[in-house]
């Protein structure tokens, strides 16, 4: 069973909810919806509250991420589901309705489909969801045959489309007659040269006295009896087919119209929930939408009635213009006893406490910040305003009284009570007397109560009693106006001598009236005068400290995120430097392994050739090179390096080409320029090997040929290398080729797309030290390699 308030009437008037289901109206657009909306009311299972806030927070996750949920202008189908019960058949209006539900079913279910992909977890509206039924054969049928304003369509059936081709046809035939007879001499005879309609006869205004022209018949006549509107003989039979085929076109569509009601009828339960659910999903949007208007969030349900609202406004006063609050209530205290000046803003208070409780048991979202709390009560009571009743003759402090009474006797320790002004309307003494003894009951009941006055004996009234704080609304002595600000803990004091004195009154008269009120009065208003001031310097130096807390805070984070980044590129580092150190000994092993190789090939074809144990021992040392750790602190090798550093005058080996040089000129921090016997060549730094000073080499032959394996391998191979880099080693090559005595050298070029053996051939076309040049034999290579002949 559905949990209410039992006096919700009473409260809801009072706290103005009907103004707030008024505002979710406007964001309606199907009648089941706004059916939803006039069953709202607060609820008290705390169960069924938290379901239907679990739908607002599904509404406004939907609405944020994808927009509303579609659903069209929907008017209720009820009526016609019951004539189709009946067995009536459903006019076309009607049916168009119904397939309008259909078809919203099917666009809900896509729309659904397609939030599956949304990374957020639903809580009900989902399962709500998926309860639509979608009928796509009789959906289809329905939009195809009946168009949305209920006219039957010519696809409704191929009769159909038949008939009204011949009516269109004959009302072609008869227009064309008919207009012949308003040009031309004929045109005299008429009122005026126009065709028109009468008891859906096509007819001529005639001037009465021409009635005989035309022959046929009268259909009408203007109302000054000049004019007849007259059917001419000549259409007479056009006009009757063209009644017979409109009769027929009546009846096909009576006959479309039963077939449809008749294919719907099996499907009255699912149309029927179909409606239900989109009703009900048109009322979590307008929740939704409602929430963002207000900018409200999610209250949380908190069932021990701690209530913790955290800059709460009152969602009926303009937004520019509301001025927002902290209110506690339940958890230190159930009491709360407000003072200030009238139109100081404590009414208003109340009202948001009471209303903005109200809206969270009704399942909506309430305007306030984030992790505001609510409770659950069974019911809220208000004495609020001037209810004075003129018809039972009660005064203004009878009609609280009398209001007060009924509430003493329904109120437990699960009632919210708003009092506003409570004891007013009599004389002060006992009304704050009265007032005292009233709040002392309602604290008996263990209830939670808020309530505002004027009395200065209740000033003090939290500091005498158990669960009970003094609270006021502030105002600004300078301005002499209220700033509308809830101030919990401190209550209230008069600001009468200042406002006084800032108004002009002279000194000593104010001096004067403050020396004849009481004692304790004075006492009582230094006090608060005292906590304000306090309260005043502890909200400067919180605020104080939350900036520096907020700016230290940053500091860590970046401090933090910039020591994790030194790490992480650190070690980043480290690995590049260990994977480059990693990669230059292996080459640099495989280069050892190459002339150990040789250097073991040397002893089996020498007889005193190099020992094994050497070779071994050699291969130790050099895989011996390749470290874990960075090695650019050992002193060994940076001395090395500064050794084999390079500089002009050096001679080097160029072990691209395996011929020695002289460094001439360092030309930028990769290259140098080299001299290469008579060549002076562009060596890339990484290509060449410091090699110590060597005796002036004996003159030799012009055409020694060099057989070493250290010197230019008669095969030059370009095969995965770009373009111009190819072509640069061709030249380079060759150069060395010649230098190093070779009548016969080969280029191997590859296939692939032909373009590296074109470019290759029209150089050595163009190089004046190519004798001739052909592609090697088929069983070497076939046009994949080039042999060069030098001259």
């Amino acid at each position: 069973m559905l949990g209410r308030f039992t006096l919700n009437t009473k409260i809801l008037e009072i706290l103005e909810f009907a103004k707030i289901k008024q505002a979710l109206k406007r964001y309606l657009v199907s009648a089941l919806g706004q059916a939803q909306l006039e069953q709202l009311v607060p609820l008290t299972d705390s169960q069924k509250i938290q379901q239907q806030i679990d739908q607002t927070k599904d509404g406004a996750d939907i609405l944020r991420l994808k927009g509303p949920i579609p659903i069209p202008e929907l008017a209720s189908i009820a009526p016609h589901l019951h004539r189709l019960a009946i067995g009536a058949v459903l006019n076309g209006k009607e049916l168009a309705e119904v397939g309008r539900v259909l078809r919203a079913a099917n666009e809900v279910t896509r729309f659904f489909v397609d939030f599956a992909d949304e990374e957020v977890t639903l809580r009900q509206v989902d399962q709500i969801q998926a309860q639509l039924v979608t009928l796509p054969k009789l959906t289809k049928r329905l939009r195809i045959s009946v168009e949305g304003d209920g006219h039957i369509t010519d696809d409704a059936s191929t009769k159909l489309r038949g008939i009204r081709d011949g009516i269109q046809q004959l009302q072609g035939d008869i227009r064309a007659k008919m207009t012949a007879y308003t040009r031309g001499n004929n045109a005299k005879y008429l009122s005026e040269p126009i065709v028109t309609i009468r008891n859906d006869r096509y007819v001529l205004p005639v001037k009465q006295e021409y009635r005989g022209h035309f022959g046929g018949v009268v259909h009408d006549q203007s109302a000054s009896g000049l004019t007849l509107f007259i059917e001419p003989q000549s259409v007479l039979s056009l006009n009757n087919r063209l009644r017979q085929r409109q009769v027929q076109e009546q009846q096909e569509i009576q006959r479309i119209l039963a077939e449809l009601s008749a294919a719907i009828a099996p499907y009255q339960g699912e149309i029927k929930q179909n409606a239900t659910i989109l009703g009900q999903l048109d009322f979590i949007n307008a929740k939704a939408r409602y929430a963002k208007a207000l900018k409200a969030t999610e209250p949380l349900l908190n069932l021990d009635n701690h209530v913790a609202l955290r800059q709460a406004r009152h969602p009926l006063i303009d937004a520019d213009k509301v001025v927002a609050n902290d209110i506690f209530l339940g958890e230190d205290y159930h009491a709360m006893i407000i003072t200030g000046p009238n139109t100081g803003g404590k009414t208003i208070t109340l009202k948001t406490m009471g209303l903005l409780q109200l809206m969270a048991q009704a399942g909506l979202f309430i305007p306030a910040r984030e992790e505001s709390q609510v409770g659950v009560f069974d019911n809220i009571f208000a004495d609020i305003g001037d209810e004075q009743s003129i018809e039972q003759n009660l005064s203004t402090f009878s009609s609280h009284m009398s209001n007060i009474v009924t509430i003493l006797k329904q109120v437990d320790q699960n009632s919210l009570v708003l009092l506003d002004e409570v004891g007013a309307g009599t004389d002060p003494q006992e009304g704050a007397a009265l007032a005292i003894a009233i709040l002392d009951q309602l604290g008996a009941t263990d209830s939670y109560v808020m309530a505002t006055t004027h009395y200065p004996e209740l000033k003090a009234y939290g500091y005498n009693r158990p669960q009970t704080i003094n609270a006021s609304m502030e105002f600004d002595v300078k301005t002499l106006q209220p700033t509308y600000r809830l101030l919990i803990g401190v209550p209230g004091r008069s600001n009468a001598f200042d406002i006084a004195t800032r108004l002009g009154l002279a000194d000593q008269i104010v001096a004067q009236a403050k020396q004849l009120i009481n004692a304790d009065d004075q006492d009582l208003n230094n006090m608060i005068s005292d906590l304000e001031a306090q309260r005043k310097a502890a909200e400067k130096a919180r605020s104080q400290a939350q900036t520096l807390l907020a700016k230290a805070t940053t500091l860590h984070q970046d401090l933090a995120a910039a020591s994790q980044e030194f790490v992480t590129a650190r070690q980043e580092q480290m690995n590049k430097a260990k994977d480059k150190a990693n990669q230059i000994v292996s080459r640099a092993q495989t280069e050892s392994d190459k002339i150990i190789r040789q250097l073991r090939q040397l002893q089996l074809n020498q007889k005193n050739g190099v020992k094994e144990h050497q070779l071994i021992a050699a291969k130790t040392n050099l895989a011996n090179l390749k470290q874990e750790k960075a090695l650019a602190k050992n002193k060994v090798l940076q001395h090395e390096k500064r050794r084999q550093a390079l500089k002009v005058g050096d001679d080097v080996l160029v072990t691209t080409y395996g011929q020695q040089g002289v460094l001439l000129e360092q030309l930028d921090k990769n290259h140098w320029e080299v001299q290469l016997g008579i060549l002076k060549m562009k060596v890339a730094t990484r290509d060449l090997e410091k090699t110590a000073p060597k005796a002036q080499p004996k003159p030799r032959r012009q055409f020694a040929t060099v057989h070493t394996g250290n010197h230019v391998s008669p095969t030059l191979d370009l095969r995965g290398e770009r373009y111009e880099e190819a072509l640069a080693d061709v030249d380079r090559y060759i150069d060395a080729a010649l230098l190093a005595g070779y009548a016969q050298v080969t280029i191997v070029h590859g296939k692939g797309t032909g373009a590296l053996r074109q470019g290759i051939t029209d150089y050595l076309k163009t190089n004046r030290q190519v004798k001739k040049f052909k592609f090697a034999p088929a069983n070497a290579g076939g046009n994949g390699a080039t042999v060069v002949t030098l001259k």
